[in-house]
């Protein structure tokens, strides 16, 4: 501990807080039952960023989503809103890395079948999706949500969430035979049994979100605003995103 006596301690100007790196989660939901479902899954016990957590697929911008082909683009009110308050130039990157991190980390590929697929040459990351003969179906995705974390924590992101209907995903939801060992217990969950367990703060106000939006008309749902969360001189605050 540094003495508190020390001027050169005490004069020394504070930390200044992390840089957010981009990143996306996509929240899977699943209506083939009496009640939705969402995915889930745990985080390692020694991971930097919320420890033996449970939360949506997801994890930051890499370089490759850029590079990924896809003709399959987001809607344009979604792109739209990515870019507020944002860098336009990675709006469909996001989306993508939002697919991508849901394959590594599920094994389940949110894409349409394209013969063109396996012909293409994919970036580092995407090469086992587009060798099932996929594209990713961004159009499928929803911007739902939008949430920095706090200046205060050691590591931080700008994380974008997007809603997809599981009825999407290419193959069998069951099947998590081709997911990495990032997150484990991987389990489609009812929305009262996904809050019964330990969840990041943000991942407890993402399902409202989530739950608000699946009980709203199609048309009320287009035209929900999507609410961005962050800090402002100390201060938590939501801003919505129209």
């Amino acid at each position: 501990m540094a003495d508190p006596t020390d001027t050169a301690a005490r004069d020394a100007p504070a930390a200044e807080p992390p840089t957010p790196r981009d990143a996306a989660s996509l929240v899977l939901v699943r209506r083939d039952g009496p009640e939705p479902r969402v995915l889930m899954g745990q985080r390692g016990a020694g991971a930097r960023f919320m420890p033996s957590k449970f939360v949506f697929p997801g994890g930051a911008l890499d370089p490759s989503d850029a590079a990924a082909p896809c003709s399959r683009a987001l809607a344009p009110d979604c792109l739209r809103r990515l870019a507020l308050q944002s860098d336009p130039a990675i709006a469909q990157a996001l989306a993508l890395s939002a697919v991508r991190e849901t394959w590594e980390e599920a094994g389940l590929p949110l894409g349409a079948r394209d013969p063109a697929a396996l012909t293409v040459a994919a970036p580092r990351g995407w090469r086992g999706f587009y060798a099932r003969g996929l594209t990713p179906a961004l159009d499928r995705l929803r911007f739902v949500f939008r949430a920095i974390t706090p200046p205060t924590r050691p590591v931080r992101f700008d994380a974008r969430f997007f809603l997809a209907d599981a009825a999407d995903v290419a193959g069998d939801p069951d099947d998590f035979s081709g997911a990495e060992e990032e997150l484990s217990h991987l389990s489609w969950l009812t929305l009262a049994e996904a809050r019964a367990l330990d969840l990041p703060f943000i991942t407890t106000v993402v399902l409202g979100e989530v739950e608000a939006r699946l009980g709203a008309s199609a048309a009320a749902d287009h035209a929900r605003p999507v609410p961005f969360f962050r800090h402002e001189s100390g201060r938590s605050c939501i801003e919505a995103l129209t």
